[in-house]
């Protein structure tokens, strides 16, 4: 799942017309997404978010290959930052505590973050259009923790173990947004905590 990378101030010149003009990642994500919320998904074109973030069609595609990759942000980054986690939880933990621990982690995000993380989600998991291109994200963030599991049991990342764990830790954080998107009044806090008793909750299933 996408996480939010803080960015520093959005940098800007103007137009012709005297419009500030979107230079960063965040600024057009955020022109792209008040699109969304105005015409749906897949009534927004590419054309049209650069219209609104002040640029040219060219300029948005120097930023993402496509539309679907927009949902997503700087998907390259989140996963660094997932690697990141992963490689900082002890070597004498549980292989099965560490990815736990991980993957809680990745899901804190900044309650400001613009666009809202529960936006983006929701957006993510429910727009038809966006399912195809989904799949090759979540079969990247899967290779993280396949790669994680192998470094740590000494097996290849392409081994039954490590694939298996990549699986359950997706089914396991996608139930969890499920019921954290179902719950409107949730606040933010709230997704890492219902992420956390997932994990627990089927670790205990298991064991027992």
């Amino acid at each position: 799942m996408p996480d939010v990378v803080a960015e520093g101030p959005t940098p800007t010149r103007s137009s012709a017309r005297g419009r500030p003009v979107a230079t960063s990642h965040a600024a057009i994500e955020q022109a792209a997404f008040r699109l969304f919320a105005t015409h749906g998904f897949a009534g927004t074109t590419m054309e049209a978010i650069a219209r609104e973030a002040g640029v040219g069609k060219r300029t948005i595609f120097r930023y993402y290959q496509s539309k679907n990759d927009i949902p997503w942000g700087r998907f390259d980054r989140t996963l660094d930052h997932f690697r990141a986690l992963l490689a900082e939880q002890a070597d004498d933990l549980p292989v099965h505590t560490a990815i736990h621990r991980g993957v809680v982690e990745f899901n804190r995000f900044p309650a400001d973050a613009r666009p809202p993380h529960r936006e983006r989600m929701r957006l993510i998991l429910t727009t038809p259009e966006l399912q195809a291109h989904s799949v090759l994200r979540y079969a990247e963030w899967r290779r993280v923790i396949a790669e994680h599991v192998a470094l740590r049991t000494g097996a290849r990342p392409d081994d039954l173990v490590p694939q298996v764990a990549g699986h359950v830790s997706l089914a396991i954080s996608l139930s969890a947004y499920e019921a954290w998107l179902a719950e409107p009044d949730a606040d933010a806090p709230g997704l890492p905590e219902i992420i956390d008793r997932a994990m627990a909750g089927l670790q205990s299933y298991l064991s027992g």
